[in-house]
């Protein structure tokens, strides 16, 4: 794990506390004791960090308003603030997660809990990255499609197609994000049966992709596949995913929950859900999803 961080806390113990722990881990950090001292470092220094350690408590310019400055500057796109705080009640965890803090770590942590969270939160967002850089020049065709439907089954296959389809929608970053998210997830929990613990277990080892790897190729798993199928109908695009397994209790995911919200996993499809789609529907046991994208009147460009 290498990365360079910016933390942020006005409690110098707790700086020095965070300095020992990434001491060994391969991150390096910048620390900051304000709020104003963290924005002027962003502001500076756009390309620097990799994530933002951030208390919640601070006089000044708290971590709650500095958050809500960073979260809508395109410099940040996908930037991962993880939220440090006592103020753990649903409410203020709630607040949070709307604002933008996917990450939480209550205080007082282990080391090992703030190496894991950091891991999750770098290998969301250069997933992210990866995704976006993708070309989308010789795809534009793809503008004109009307029906299709597709065959995936790794997640290297489910990350070219949400390139691929989030072409044809407005907001192409944002819809790449959203239908790689469930995708990804028709894939490692519908065809590879990884449960939400298990992932989250994997996730704090640092494994999670071997782990997929190796399912992927077990025989009772080497023919599964996920159908996408894509359709255009007037003003939306629809994409149906539907994977092999036996589904899942699918509806506390729709919405960022305050319990889960210190757990390296369990954003991604309510993040999507408020990012990316008009509607998300999950139907029968779960093992289907409709996602709605909202397309511009004819003749528009974004």
């Amino acid at each position: 794990m290498n990365a360079h961080l910016l933390v942020v806390d006005d409690e110098p113990i707790n700086l020095e506390i965070i300095e020992e722990y990434l001491d060994g881990s391969g991150c390096s950090a910048d620390y900051c004791d304000s709020g104003e001292a963290a924005w002027e470092a962003l502001d500076q220094n756009e390309q620097r960090y990799e994530a933002v350690l951030l208390d919640r408590m601070m006089p000044g310019l708290d971590g709650m308003t500095l958050l809500r400055r960073i979260k809508p500057d395109p410099r940040f796109a996908t930037l991962p603030v993880i939220m440090q705080t006592a103020a753990c009640s649903p409410e203020q965890i709630r607040e949070g997660l709307e604002a933008g803090a996917y990450y939480y770590l209550t205080k007082p942590y282990e080391r090992e809990g703030l190496l894991a969270i950091i891991r999750a939160a770098l290998a969301d967002a250069q997933q992210r990255r990866l995704m976006l850089r993708q070309e989308a020049e010789r795809w534009r065709g793809i503008g004109f499609l009307q029906e299709a439907h597709f065959l995936i089954r790794s997640l290297e296959d489910a990350g070219q197609l949400a390139a691929f389809l989030a072409q044809a929608c407005p907001r192409p970053d944002t819809a790449q994000l959203g239908l790689a998210e469930l995708m990804l997830n028709a894939i490692e929990h519908g065809n590879l049966g990884i449960t939400y613990a298990q992932k989250a277990s994997l996730k704090q080892q640092d494994s999670w992709h071997q782990e997929v790897s190796r399912r992927a190729a077990l025989p009772e798993n080497r023919d599964k596949q996920v159908s996408v199928r894509v359709s255009r109908q007037p003003g939306l695009l629809q994409v149906r995913i539907e994977d092999q397994g036996s589904g899942f209790d699918w509806a506390p995911y729709l919405e960022f929950s305050p319990e889960r919200a210190f757990d390296p996993n369990g954003r991604g499809i309510a993040l999507a859900r408020m990012m990316s789609f008009a509607a998300l529907e999950y139907q029968g046991r779960g093992n289907v999803v409709v996602a709605s994208i909202a397309l511009l009147p004819e003749g528009n460009t974004p």
